[in-house]
């Protein structure tokens, strides 16, 4: 097919999809500056039937989340010392790095963005960006809902000149804006004198973080070549940060709306046609048959976050019943061609409690949140209906949530922990891996007493030197976890059975006892994981999961493996097992 046959029919499909957002626009002549600023060269364009032949992931997939600042050193740049640390620490382990935003910023630890298109001179510039996308697949946020107060374009607003003057949701005050769904418990509506007058800008996260107006479409058009710019930088995966709360309403929830979908199937499109593989990743804290639709029909997010499972596990080891995080994955639906879904423990911020809606009941819920209290934790709110304040999320190191039970803390942390991230691992979807839980880092005090905010418990920066001497003395809990960690890491990465895609069953276990059957694409290897989640010894009968005759089987962590297919296999507290009938091999 000619370039210009392909870029016809994409014309004509954006020129349609445009149609749904701007009816009252001229939707072909937008179509035409999406073109030119996405595809400067025409042969960067590919045909639709050239789409499904690109290679998306596989169970080699291990996706590494960190800021640029985490790791200093004071003889480099920061982005320059977290460069040495994957090179030096981790190698080839991990393939895919998320560098939380980079760009300078005024609060939210980067998510009020100034300027999109330049990197904090605090943490380096665009080669250092470059160098780092030149070994890994960069994932960096496209922080799309809104921007900072200190921003040109919010200057432009409030001075009323162009662009920026149209580039903001504003509201009347008086407007009936209760049914707004919130992330926070500030007002939403924050008031700004401008040379317009008294406005007043909706702001769902701070009063420093306003949100644009996608209703004007070149907003729309902004946003494209800010995602053009990165692709130019090495950017391959795109997290749609509040993705969710982009499109707004009077007399809605303004969360979840149509329009919201439309610009991601839009953003999906653009990307799909792209020379290089491009990946979107919706980042939607919210219940999970809302986090779902994001999917779409194949044509939203390539990647959705499993945002129910960090609060699931914590709740499944705190308390040794594994009811509710098996509810979980037997309710996930498969993720279709071209989708999956992106596992995770912990992140940059808490432990999200709004995925747990529905799932949960409100007495299990208070249970955990006292006991990740008592375990030094904090706990943020949100403004509910009715301007009720409502538990919004845990703040807690993940390490420090697993260091003990309903009962109180005990000598298991580091086996719980283990048991969480081996869970993880082995579940459909992409692993992601906050560096926080791959250095056991304990809950931040000072930062939380400097910020005076909850979520700076786990956003500690670590000097290069001393993380780097207690990851080489066997004796400490980083290097205990650091080691142990990698070498699941390395196992899982080997096995066809835990593709992204492959096949997944949730197993009936008795009480006490996790566990899943993944089958690989081509159907060859079989993988039974299995995790103790009780402090005491567990038997697994063999029976019961329906090993294969005739079949060699390992467990793939211990290397044992299995003669009698239908004994008892016994589980010490927290022990992950996977049997398999494939072999680990040898490096």
């Amino acid at each position: 097919m000619n370039e210009q046959t392909t870029i016809g029919r994409l014309h004509q499909r954006m020129s349609a999809q445009l149609r749904l957002l701007y009816p009252d626009h001229d939707v072909e002549k937008l179509a035409d500056d999406i073109i030119s600023q996405f595809w400067p060269e025409p042969d960067e364009i590919i045909p639709r039937e050239d789409i499904a032949r690109k290679h998306l992931w596989d169970e080699s997939d291990i996706a590494l989340i960190t800021y640029g600042s985490t790791i200093q050193s004071p003889t480099e740049r920061p982005l320059q010392s977290l460069h040495r640390f994957l090179r030096e620490h981790l190698g080839q382990t991990i393939g895919m790095v998320h560098i939380l935003p980079f760009f300078p910023f005024s609060s939210d630890d980067g998510f009020a963005v100034i300027n999109y298109l330049a990197v904090d001179e605090n943490l380096g510039d665009w080669s250092d960006i470059a160098a780092i996308a030149s070994e890994y697949r960069l994932m960096a946020d496209l922080v799309i809902n809104h921007g900072s107060s200190k921003s040109e374009w919010f200057q432009q607003f409030l001075s009323d000149e162009a662009p920026g003057k149209d580039y903001y949701v504003t509201a009347d005050p008086a407007a009936d804006l209760g049914q707004v769904v919130r992330p926070r418990s500030h007002p939403l509506l924050t008031h700004f004198r401008t040379a317009a007058g008294d406005r007043y800008v909706w702001s769902t996260f701070s009063a420093d973080q306003l949100d644009f107006d996608f209703r004007n479409p070149d907003m729309l058009l902004e946003f494209i070549k800010i995602i053009a710019s990165y692709v130019a930088q090495g950017v391959r995966v795109f997290r749609m940060d509040a993705v969710a709360f982009l499109w707004k309403k009077i007399d809605t929830p303004s969360i979840n709306l149509d329009e919201t979908h439309e610009i991601i199937r839009l953003l999906r499109m653009v990307m799909d046609h792209h020379r290089e593989t491009l990946i979107i990743i919706t980042e939607t804290n919210i219940p999970n048959h809302e986090n779902l639709t994001y999917f779409g029909n194949q044509n939203e997010a390539h990647v959705i976050y499993n945002f129910s499972l960090p609060p699931l596990l914590v709740h499944a080891l705190l308390t040794g019943n594994a009811l509710y995080l098996k509810r979980l994955t037997r309710s996930n639906p498969p993720a279709l061609t071209g989708c999956t879904y992106l596992n995770f423990t912990a992140s940059h911020d808490g432990i999200g409690l709004r995925p747990t809606e529905g799932v949960l009941p409100q007495g299990e819920v208070d249970q955990m949140l006292a006991a990740m209290q008592s375990f030094g934790g904090k706990i943020s709110m949100r403004r509910g209906p009715g301007g009720t304040e409502k538990p919004y999320e845990m703040n807690i190191s993940f390490f420090e949530a697993m260091q003990g039970s309903l009962d109180g803390p005990d000598a298991y942390q580091v086996d719980r922990f283990m048991a969480a991230m081996a869970i993880m691992l082995a579940l459909e979807g992409i692993p992601a891996i906050y560096i926080h839980s791959l250095l056991a880092t304990p809950n931040g005090y000072e930062e939380v007493n400097m910020t005076g905010h909850n979520r700076s418990i786990n956003r500690r920066q670590l000097d290069y030197a001393d993380i780097s001497g207690k990851l080489a003395d066997p004796n400490t809990v980083e290097a205990q976890v650091f080691s142990n960690f990698l070498a699941l890491i390395e196992i899982r990465k080997q096995q066809a059975a835990f593709h992204p895609n492959a096949v997944q069953f949730t197993l009936a276990l008795p009480e006490g006892l996790f566990g899943i059957w993944r089958q690989s694409l081509d159907r060859k290897q079989s993988i039974f994981a299995v995790t103790n989640v009780t402090q005491g010894e567990k038997t697994l009968s063999l029976a019961d999961i329906n090993l294969i005759a005739g079949d060699p089987w390992w467990d793939l962590i211990s290397g044992q493996s299995i003669a009698d297919i239908e004994g008892d296999f016994r589980l010490k507290p927290y022990q992950t097992v996977w049997i398999s009938n494939v072999a680990a091999q040898d490096d």
